[in-house]
């Protein structure tokens, strides 16, 4: 795969949430050097939009390629016009624990975290 010049895109994965990310990545067995996490953006949710996270073996063919502190994050090309600027964290407090997203770029949103509009 080669990587062709990508626009310039912003996402930060904080410590906690990197940890998190390589806690996964062991688990299934996912290798640092092809896997890595996609971030998506897809319509739905109770604010327009909601966010996705999957570990992949491997980016697709048409994805942006970021790298961080020891892993890929895979974009597809839909989402990078919404993820530019975004800060995903892992939090646990009495309600549970689990990824947040925030997005200088949302006009809206709601109780849940992960739905947002623009």
């Amino acid at each position: 795969m080669t990587i062709s010049s990508q626009p310039e895109l912003a996402l930060v994965v904080t410590p906690v949430a990197t940890t998190e990310v390589k806690k996964f990545m062991d688990a299934e067995g996912v290798s640092y050097d092809q896997g890595g996490l996609r971030v998506s953006v897809q319509p739905g949710g109770c604010s327009g939009f909601k966010y996705g996270l999957l570990i992949e073996d491997q980016a697709a063919e048409d994805d942006l390629v970021l790298q961080q502190e020891g892993f890929q994050v895979f974009i597809d090309p839909f989402s990078a016009q919404y993820i530019n600027g975004v800060v995903i964290d892992y939090v646990t407090s009495m309600q549970g624990s689990g990824f947040t997203f925030k997005n200088p770029n949302a006009t809206g949103g709601c109780g849940c975290g992960s739905s947002f509009s623009a």
